[in-house]
């Protein structure tokens, strides 16, 4: 994309990474809303279409994690302590929630909270109006129950430049709301027993470990070409961003130096991604403001873990030129403990790992055109010693990445089609969890006789999910995230010479055994025209 011959007109970004935004909007029955002919010096506050978080109803506490301001790369630490008045443990539900504000001239920030060492929540900013704006996310942190239910450590940090030119301070209070069990409201189940942060690629786990899952928050970020691996080339081809194999890539996770679990990368777009901090200002792209985790079942190595011994435990990124900085992989393990054993032995049964594919072939021409497919496949199964029995568990993943970009001379248009998959089937006993995920981006970036810089992209997210045991369905969902942003601008003039335009759609669908949501989002000139809610 000419990314960095474009992007240093703007200054380029920084870095990035998210949680669920809400703000309110004009509804269906209300008067229509007239957006202004360009952007003005003010626009509607950052909202997403994503589902707000369903709460019991029952008594809460709140805590505060943090309230202060990031001006530099200083993080904040402090302290947490559980609520005295919500018991430990005692909770349906644990909600966190950011509150932000900033005004003037700023990037996109990238943004981490740890508890315990423990990350709980990974974001980035929106790029502000001059006149300000004020944001707000959530996110279900329940699973960290382990983490919430003691004293801890806590820090924070959206790194920030401040100075004559970028006077965007970044304000923001975390809090945690903790949902209490009550009545026929139970706490919360599934939960695991321990969260433990990955720390120094080293693990060690309970000896009675008999399920374990790693969660990593996996990000291409920091203003270099990592922050767009999707466009990297070969160094063959004439491009600014390289990388020796081109730009597939692939988030790992290995276990005393043998593959254990393999994924395909989300291909986040920050809100000043593309060139065009316009198509961003009101809807950021999937996932913008909610970086989720990649997650690995490594049960099939729980009885090798469960020696008492320390193990080497890594991750890493497939694809990434050595020697290559920019991408961020905190990692959590989530332990869940059998109470009935002291010690789970067993064994790892079967580990198959197939030949990683990947082909990049540039074709010189007008447009310049590199053609991209990769994939790999993993299968790992295991067996445990239970108080209630032997417990196989299966786990076969496949990820496959394909893309065309077609760019012109100086990088004048640079077009790119891509899409990912990554399925997976964790099999337990005879109960079969089957996750089919999907990721696509299509768009280009072009600038015209007149200076004007266009982007026209569109983002998805799309996932379904079905549990099977016997051979009958027992629940299933599916998910379907995409955005539409089309927005240009003229180059090299004061920001109130710009006349920048820009129209965005973002419709989110989840639906499946446990009902339906379906909302619609669409702006115009920075104005929420439509807020459109179909069940």
């Amino acid at each position: 994309m000419r990314q960095r011959k474009i992007m240093s007109v703007l200054g380029g970004l920084t870095l990035a990474a998210g949680l669920l935004l809400s703000a309110p909007a004009a509804h269906a029955d209300e008067a229509p809303v007239t957006p202004p002919a360009e952007f003005g010096t003010d626009w509607h506050d950052p909202v997403t279409a994503a589902p707000p978080i369903s709460v019991p109803g029952t008594r809460t506490c709140e805590v505060t994690l943090a309230e202060t301001q990031f001006r530099d790369f200083t993080p904040y630490k402090g302290g947490y302590a559980p609520p005295e008045e919500c018991g430990p443990g005692d909770w349906n539900k644990v909600v966190l929630r950011l509150e932000g504000k900033v005004k003037g001239r700023q990037y996109d920030r990238l943004g981490y909270l740890t508890v315990g060492g423990v990350e709980v929540l990974r974001t980035s900013t929106p790029e502000p109006s001059p006149d300000g704006i004020t944001w707000s996310v959530e996110k279900d942190v329940t699973r960290y129950r382990d983490t919430f239910s003691r004293p801890q450590p806590v820090e924070m940090l959206i790194g920030n430049v401040v100075d004559g030119t970028y006077t965007g301070v970044i304000d923001v209070r975390v809090t945690l709301t903790f949902h209490t069990a009550h009545g026929k409201v139970k706490p919360a189940a599934g939960t695991p027993d321990r969260v433990l942060p990955l720390t120094g690629g080293s693990l060690t786990t309970p000896r009675n470990t008999e399920r374990i899952l790693a969660e990593m928050y996996a990000t291409g970020s920091g203003g270099g070409c990592e922050e767009f691996w999707y466009l990297t080339v070969p160094d063959a081809a004439p491009y600014s961003c390289k990388a020796a194999d081109g730009p597939y890539r692939e988030v790992q996770i290995s276990v005393d130096g043998k593959l254990a679990g393999i994924a395909a990368p989300f291909p986040h777009v920050w809100t000043g991604g593309w060139s065009n901090p316009f198509l961003w200002y009101v809807t950021p792209a999937p996932r913008a403001f909610d970086v989720q985790p990649v997650v690995y079942d490594l049960t099939p190595f729980a009885a090798l873990l469960n020696d008492g011994r320390a193990h080497r435990v890594e991750v890493s990124v497939a694809g990434v030129p050595a020697g290559q900085s920019g991408w961020s992989v905190p990692t959590n393990v989530l332990l869940w403990q059998d109470e009935g054993r002291a010690v789970v032995t067993g064994g790892l049964d079967r580990h198959e790992v197939g030949e990683l594919r990947n082909s990049a072939v540039y074709t010189a021409g007008s447009p310049d055109r590199l053609e991209t497919s990769g994939g790999h496949t993993l299968t790992v199964a295991g067996h445990l010693n239970t108080s209630h029995g032997r417990v196989s568990t299966t786990v076969t993943r496949t990820v496959d990445h394909r893309s065309t970009h077609r760019w012109g001379a100086e990088e004048n248009p640079d077009a790119l089609s891509a899409w990912w998959t990554d399925d997976e089937t964790v099999t337990v006993g005879r109960t079969a969890t089957r996750t089919h995920r999907s990721y696509t981006m299509d768009g280009e970036i072009s600038i015209d006789a007149g200076n004007r810089l266009r982007t026209v992209l569109t983002v998805g997210d799309r996932a379904s999910a079905s549990v099977v045991r016997d051979g009958k369905r027992l629940s299933w969902s599916r998910l379907d995230d995409t955005y539409t942003g089309d927005a240009a601008f003229t180059l090299g003039v004061p920001r109130d010479q710009r006349h920048a335009v820009g129209t965005s759609t973002e419709r989110y669908r989840r639906y499946g055994s446990d009902g339906c949501y379906d909302h619609v989002l669409k702006t115009v000139q920075g104005t929420l025209v439509e807020d459109l809610r179909r069940c």
